[in-house]
């Protein structure tokens, strides 16, 4: 950005015509649920610091680390220059050493015994990173305005959390999520059985009533699959998951799936499927 004092007419006009986030780097949050500091960064609209009391939409995401690597930073700025998107605060938390310990189902562990830690990963983001942001930043509380995403084994982890307090996030954005989390090792007698995120979502008498779904898969995600039907598991698991919710009531313009011909399970995917995930979470707020 060129020097105020030299230029200010040209500099101001900058300003004023910025159109990609300003980035603030949180490091070494301390947090009392996971007895460890978090590192998180906070992508702010171009014009936060010109918009008075304005609240702006949320999005957190599970391995924050990972949103450089797809160049978050230029999709937003090319959202908001063609004008695409509304303002938002966008926020990637940083993945653990211990990511398959702190992320997965509070429910219960996988058969590995991994998510283990996953209730103090879920209060961290309820009890501690929430208040924090809506204390420092200007972040609207409405629901349909709140939404949790993740990648992977993260996007697993964001839909246990989504899931669990729909009176808190409104949204849930799942990037080739790690649905296959199971209990007990694949049965080849019965290959789809005690996938855990399944059963609690089979478990509920209907679908919240008003919380969306957006799904990605890439068809290169992986080459398993486990029951022989041609699909590899990835897609498969995804699309049964989607078919539990459509099933406990969940209505078709609630959910949004979008697979990615040739899609690879990687950041240059998940980058590719942003423009779409973050237009449909933040246009598409009613049902």
């Amino acid at each position: 950005m060129m020097n105020f004092w030299q230029k200010p007419v040209e500099a101001l006009h900058e300003l004023l015509h910025r159109k990609a986030p300003h980035l603030r780097q949180i490091r070494h949050f301390e947090s009392l649920s996971l007895e460890r500091e978090v590192d998180f960064d906070v992508y702010l609209p171009p014009d936060y610091h010109l918009s008075g009391g304005r609240l702006h939409p949320l999005i957190l995401f599970n391995d924050g680390q990972d949103l450089p690597r797809m160049d978050l930073a230029g999709i937003l700025q090319q959202a908001y220059y063609s004008r695409q998107l509304p303002p938002c605060i966008v926020v990637g938390i940083y993945a653990s050493r211990e990511r398959h310990r702190e992320y997965g189902t509070v429910r219960q562990v996988d058969y590995k015994g991994r998510g283990d830690k996953a209730a103090g990963y879920t209060g961290f983001v309820i009890s501690e990173l929430l208040p924090y942001l809506r204390r420092r930043f200007r972040v609207t509380e409405a629901v349909e305005e709140t939404i949790i995403a993740g990648f992977s084994l993260g996007g697993l982890s964001a839909l246990d959390i989504g899931w669990a307090y729909p009176g808190i996030f409104g949204a849930v954005g799942i990037f080739s999520g790690a649905l296959w989390w199971r209990w007990s090792p694949v049965d080849a007698a019965n290959p789809d059985a005690d996938r855990i995120m399944h059963d609690i979502i089979s478990s509920v008498g209907s679908a919240h009533a008003m919380q969306r779904y957006w799904f990605q898969c890439g068809t290169l995600d992986e080459t398993e699959d486990r029951n022989g039907n041609g699909v590899i598991d990835s897609i498969d698991d995804t699309l049964h998951l989607i078919e539990l919710l459509h099933r406990k009531g969940c209505p078709e313009p609630a959910i949004r799936y979008l697979e990615i011909e040739g899609g690879t399970h990687d950041p240059p995917t998940w980058g590719q499927a942003m423009p779409d995930f973050l237009h449909w979470v933040l246009e598409n707020k009613t049902r």
